[in-house]
């Protein structure tokens, strides 16, 4: 019904997978391996609800009817403003990373995660408010929401990237708390 809203999705999903830190490597010590676990632990949840949100979102795009659609991005907008806030609250309550920057970076992870859980409380708000009786009017609101979408995740992307840069990202990757769990539907697979 809307690929703009897939690839909006598919960019959530990328912004997810930066903040769960994939990577590899070696390691820089057992505070930085301790404090990865904390974080991992405390995300996996959070990971696993987004995840889920964004593939009930991805599957409703053949579904013609609007009130369905209206529904279940409601609902898949709730759970992302839920979660996302739980995210920032993880992140803040596992504290700095012991590495350079490790404060500021986590700050700055906190406060994009937030914005997120703001952000998807407003695309809530707004895909409530559609008239679903008229199928055009309101695949031009979904069009909308996409647009915005891909907006948030580009500007969120960047301090959860730097979260989960070098041995971060690579203390990280070691944790099972942050291995990305799969999704019932993979956003892109129709078109």
């Amino acid at each position: 019904m809307n690929k703009k809203l897939v690839a909006a999705l598919s960019g959530g999903a990328a912004l997810v997978l930066a903040l769960t830190g994939c990577g590899g490597g070696d390691d820089n010590g057992k505070k930085l391996d301790d404090w990865a676990k904390k974080a991992c632990d405390q995300m996996q949840p959070q990971v696993k609800k987004i995840t889920e949100a964004n593939a009930s979102i991805a599957a409703m795009q053949s579904e013609v009817d609007s009130k369905k659609v209206q529904q279940t991005d409601s609902t898949a907008f709730q759970t992302n403003v839920d979660a996302y806030k739980a995210l920032a609250a993880s992140v803040d309550r596992a504290g700095a990373p012991p590495v350079k920057d490790g404060e500021t970076n986590q700050k700055n992870a906190v406060k994009a995660l937030n914005d997120l859980s703001v952000a998807y409380a407003n695309l809530k708000k707004r895909v409530d408010a559609m008239d679903t009786g008229d199928k055009n009017k309101f695949g031009d609101g979904l069009k909308g929401i996409a647009a915005d979408m891909l907006k948030l995740s580009s500007q969120s992307n960047d301090a959860l990237k730097k979260l989960q840069s070098g041995d971060v990202g690579k203390a990280m990757t070691k944790q099972p708390g942050c291995k990305v769990p799969a999704a019932s539907t993979t956003p892109g697979q129709k078109a």
